[in-house]
């Protein structure tokens, strides 16, 4: 009994600690409510668990989440909205923008498994960043075994990050392939197009520029051996002069 009475303000001192952390930061606050919401019903979607069509609502409620989830965030980058050709290029330099972007590209088409990724993978980074805040807050050694899913989440951070940047690149072609099949609209390729570019020219995340070289020495590797080919060969040399010339120039 007496140990109890002793534990019982230690841990109300501690949960308020991480209540008091939320509250005085409330739209990192908003913003990780948001995340978690996103990852929830992006999780719903991949595993259908409530049937198919609830996993189509659970879709677009996703992309919706993370439509808020980004304008949120450039907000905070760019507190002070202006309605000029200046502030909208500073805008499109914040990869924030840029998932603004890609969720209305993809909210009201038809529904497909990889354009959820970036947006599930990226939503649990940064909510397992703010979890441990929350957690730290709340006392340095709480939920020992959330600490270390955190950890290990962590720990793959890079090799998460690179699986995103191979969606963002193959997402381009399946837009083409979604506008022949009937289940894409004509417009989806060019802006996805547009959003892709924004990706390459990332200031803070360089892993689609890096995915792009590593993909170009590979093929260039596998198509230079003497078992390929040599209308292969021509195929994919001209496919990386096509690429390479679309590509944005990066400062």
């Amino acid at each position: 009994m007496a140990d109890s009475t002793q534990n019982g303000p230690m841990q109300g001192g501690a949960g308020g600690g991480a209540v008091q952390f939320l509250m005085a930061n409330k739209l990192d606050t908003a913003m990780w409510i948001s995340r978690l919401f996103t990852v929830y019903c992006s999780a719903l979607f991949v595993l259908p668990l409530l049937g198919l069509h609830e996993a189509a609502s659970f879709y677009q409620r996703a992309l919706l989440a993370n439509a808020l989830t980004s304008a949120l965030r450039l907000h905070q980058r760019l507190p002070h909205f202006q309605l000029s050709r200046a502030f909208l290029a500073q805008a499109l330099l914040e990869d924030s923008c840029h998932y603004l972007l890609y969720s209305l590209i993809f909210v009201n088409s038809y529904p497909v498994t990889m354009s959820i990724f970036p947006v599930l993978l990226f939503s649990l980074l940064h909510a397992a960043t703010y979890t441990r805040k929350v957690l730290d807050a709340r006392s340095s050694n709480s939920l020992p075994f959330l600490r270390n899913l955190l950890e290990k989440l962590s720990a793959n951070q890079q090799n998460i990050l690179k699986f995103i940047a191979c969606n963002e690149i193959f997402l381009m072609p399946a837009t083409v392939f979604m506008l022949f099949s009937g289940q894409g609209s004509l417009l989806q390729p060019f802006i996805y197009y547009r959003f892709l570019t924004l990706r390459y020219s990332s200031r803070r995340n360089p892993y689609c520029r890096t995915l792009f070289t590593e993909l170009r020495i590979v093929v260039e590797h596998l198509i230079m051996k003497p078992a390929c080919p040599v209308f292969v060969r021509r195929l994919c040399l001209s496919s990386i002069s096509f690429i390479s010339r679309l590509a944005p120039t990066v400062a």
